[in-house]
């Protein structure tokens, strides 16, 4: 773990020659699938390792002031293959001994600045307009207190990027996402504004999520803080 601490150190140095604040990685899914696309990324079908080794790395990372982290794919991105919509149907006991556990240890040993959601659904749900994946488990349970974020277009419909138009489930939720504690809709987009706008000012339920002022402050806060924690070196 030492020399992955040094490793995490290095990248954080890149980061200060850079001036780039938050660090889109480690990525630490499971390896469930040996065609997964992703797996150069992940660390290991093992949740204790993937987890002490994303730890390691925040922590060699981190050891620079204002620089972060951003433990992905929060959770269960097991397939490249229709990940946008793919909807990973598996038990609480499941999620939490494998797929949660190595995001466990990472929040729980080294703070990591930040979360990036996946694109699937877990039993039906996106997890980027999952409350208990957000809220429950990762800020109520593990303690997180930094910012969680969307991976790209995740709460935008995506059928015009994959030349797709047979879906089975929607794209996430620009309401559920804000709900759920998700502070960051990357890339964003006017829809997404306006449906935030238009549920708070009116009470409208979009996109199958009513959402709230407060809600939206709680957000705002979140982002304000990393903002802050980013410039605190300057």
């Amino acid at each position: 773990m030492a020399l992955l601490e040094r490793a995490g150190s290095v990248v954080g140095e890149e980061m200060e020659q850079f001036g780039v604040d938050l660090w889109l990685a480690p990525a630490m899914n499971i390896h469930r699938n040996p065609l997964c696309g992703r797996n150069f990324e992940y660390y290991s079908e093992d949740p204790r390792i993937a987890g002490k080794a994303a730890a390691a790395i925040t922590r060699g990372v981190q050891s620079h002031p204002g620089k972060g982290t951003t433990i992905k794919h929060f959770a269960a991105n097991s397939q490249e293959d229709n990940r946008y919509y793919t909807n990973a149907h598996i038990r609480e006991r499941a999620l939490r001994e494998i797929y949660l556990r190595g995001f466990e240890i990472a929040v729980r040993e080294s703070r990591p600045a930040s979360i990036m959601t996946s694109y699937n659904l877990v039993n039906g749900i996106h997890t980027c307009d999952s409350h208990d994946l957000i809220q429950a488990a990762a800020r109520d349970e593990w303690g997180f207190d930094g910012v969680v974020m969307t991976d790209w277009f995740a709460s935008q419909d995506q059928r015009w990027l994959l030349e797709k138009q047979d879906v089975i489930h929607p794209h996430g939720s620009a309401t559920g996402c804000v709900y759920a504690g998700n502070d960051l809709q990357m890339p964003g987009g006017q829809e997404n504004v306006d449906f935030l706008i238009d549920s708070v000012k009116n009470g409208k339920e979009i996109e199958g999520w009513s959402i709230t002022l407060a809600d939206l402050q709680f957000n705002a806060a979140n982002v304000i803080r990393a903002v802050l924690r980013a410039t605190a070196a300057d």
